[in-house]
């Protein structure tokens, strides 16, 4: 893959990670997750957030969104990238993938993290009250939109993989 950059968005627990992993080897390119770089280079995030809080930490995570994207290749972002409005601005030259699950399949997918902004009380609730805030944000970065809920994982992999084959011939931003 050449180009653009493959960009995973969407919600907690919708399988940015996994998928962009799988999505990575398929197209024979590199893969980046956002979080997991902000974890090698300032340690856990529940860290930064208790520490610094949650303005420093979106300081940190644009820096390493900016630098993901530059490398290229297959790029997730954690969930609330996608807010801070240079990221915005940057994705519309990439190739963005908005990935979503059901709130029925979520709560499966949550359970047992650190997540910091599910810690304090149900964090079903928190994660609907979240992904209902984001959702508009994620809507207008993305060029197309895949769901996550049901069915092998492999199948979202191979849907997607077949959608950036074709989305290469068309200019970045133009919506499928």
């Amino acid at each position: 893959m050449t180009g653009p950059a493959l960009v995973l968005v969407g919600p907690m627990g919708a399988g940015k990670t996994s998928i962009g992993k799988r999505l990575a080897k398929l197209l024979g390119t590199t893969f980046t997750d956002s979080d997991a770089a902000i974890v090698r280079e300032h340690g856990p995030i529940d860290r930064i957030f208790a520490e610094h809080g949650e303005p420093y930490f979106r300081e940190v995570e644009r820096a390493a969104v900016a630098e993901a994207l530059e490398r290229g290749g297959v790029v997730a972002l954690g969930g609330g990238a996608v807010l801070h409005p240079e990221t915005q601005r940057d994705l519309a030259a990439h190739r963005v993938v908005l990935l979503t699950v059901a709130p029925r399949n979520v709560a499966a997918r949550i359970g047992g993290g650190s997540r910091p902004l599910l810690q304090d009380g149900d964090p079903v609730a928190r994660w609907h009250e979240i992904h209902a805030a984001r959702r508009p944000v994620y809507e207008s970065v993305a060029d197309v939109v895949f769901d996550t809920s049901t069915g092998p994982l492999q199948q979202v992999v191979d849907a997607v993989a077949a959608w950036a084959r074709q989305a290469e011939s068309r200019p970045a931003g133009e919506n499928a």
